[in-house]
């Protein structure tokens, strides 16, 4: 199946971009304009801080942590959510950063905006791959939401002088 072709809503099986597919030294340019870094975790080794284990990005302190199948959307979720905290806070998280739905809305948002960021990537093809793998908006879509339901997260993220475009 090409890349770019749909699957049903949830599979995640389907052929999401993972960092082999992007490599790691775009990410990690774009990581650290944040102050974060990024470490490449060898196959098969666990991902320190990882919230939902297999493949999904890990944070510890101001570092996300990533395999070459990590998806790329985890990635850039998980540095959101070190990217949307007050510095002072980073070197506290482990694991789980999330304090609020309004900063989960915000790393949401912040994702999409970042995956322009990336070649190869950019913000369509990265809410395709977010609807691939589950995200649930109540719109029906992660374009939907992005597009006409996400002034919450966009505020939030212009309140911190964040990426919000």
């Amino acid at each position: 199946m090409h890349p770019d072709t749909p699957s049903p809503p949830g599979d995640p099986t389907r052929s999401v971009l993972r960092m082999a597919d992007v490599g790691f030294d775009a990410p990690a340019a774009l990581l650290d304009r944040f102050g974060l870094q990024l470490r490449h975790v060898a196959p098969g080794e666990a991902i320190p801080g990882s919230f939902w284990g297999d493949e999904e990005a890990g944070i510890i302190g101001t570092t996300v942590y990533a395999r070459d199948d990590t998806p790329v959307h985890s990635l850039l979720h998980e540095a959101g959510h070190l990217i949307v905290l007050p510095a002072n806070r980073r070197p506290d998280v482990h694991t789980d950063a999330t304090d609020s739905i309004e900063e989960e809305d915000a790393t949401c948002y912040l994702q999409i905006v970042l995956a322009d960021g990336l070649p190869g990537v950019g913000r369509e093809r990265l809410m395709r791959d977010m609807d691939a793998w589950g995200y649930s908006f109540r719109l029906g879509s992660t374009r939907a939401w992005f597009e006409h339901d996400a002034e919450n997260a966009r505020d939030f993220l212009k309140s911190r002088n964040l990426p919000h475009a």
